[in-house]
């Protein structure tokens, strides 16, 4: 059980980058009030848990009902995976959420919380996948209430990274954010090519 819980926790973590988000909510928050920000630091988070644990909990049942097997979205979501960790190592990620966090901000965006901070940065197509492979893995029972715990987990150290932003920010600074983000990237493509692995060894497996 420990085993599965730091794989899930890890790779999920990889996937949504909470350190690496907080430039995003800075460029998403930007001439804001403080008192606004730290209210979007703590909905933003909550919004993206909400999302994460309900496909969680019927992400079994939704692949049951479009006929797809674990196996096929082992693959598929290894392979969507694979995608994220490209853009993570080659620095395409980190613009690609600046330049939605501006955009957010330019066309005065009613809630950037919920766009681009909850969807797509926090519980984009990445962290779905993620999530869905877990909760699939898992089945019911004991396994999948640690998912949803680690699902709330990350998204708490979202919460705690938004609110440390500008302290994250001058940390790290571009080039220790850069590093971060490809080290991280790297990861996240191993554990991505496993996804398939996987997936491929339980088809010849039902093959056999």
């Amino acid at each position: 059980m420990l085993d599965i819980a730091l794989s899930a926790f890890v790779t999920l973590l990889l996937v949504v980058d909470p350190v690496g988000l907080a430039p995003a909510f800075l460029a998403a928050t930007s001439g804001m009030p403080d008192k606004v920000k730290r209210t979007i630091a703590v909905r933003a988070p909550l919004i993206a848990a909400s999302i994460l644990v309900v496909i969680a909990l019927v992400g079994n049942w939704l692949l049951r009902q479009l006929g797809i097997g674990i196996p096929a979205f082992q693959i598929a979501g290894g392979l969507l995976l694979f995608g994220v960790s490209y853009q993570m190592i080659f620095g395409d990620r980190p613009h690609r959420e600046a330049r939605e966090a501006d955009k957010a901000s330019s066309e005065h965006a009613s809630d950037v919380a919920v766009f681009p901070l909850a969807i797509p940065m926090m519980a984009g197509p990445g962290a779905i996948a993620t999530t869905l492979l877990l909760s699939g893995d898992a089945g019911y029972g004991m396994k999948l209430v640690v998912i949803i715990a680690i699902v709330l987990a990350v998204c708490l150290l979202c919460m705690l990274c938004f609110i440390s932003a500008h302290l994250i920010a001058r940390t790290l600074g571009r080039t220790g954010n850069a590093v971060l983000s490809r080290v991280l990237g790297m990861l996240l493509a191993a554990y991505s090519v496993q996804f398939v692995i996987n997936g491929v060894a339980a088809v010849r497996a039902s093959l056999t």
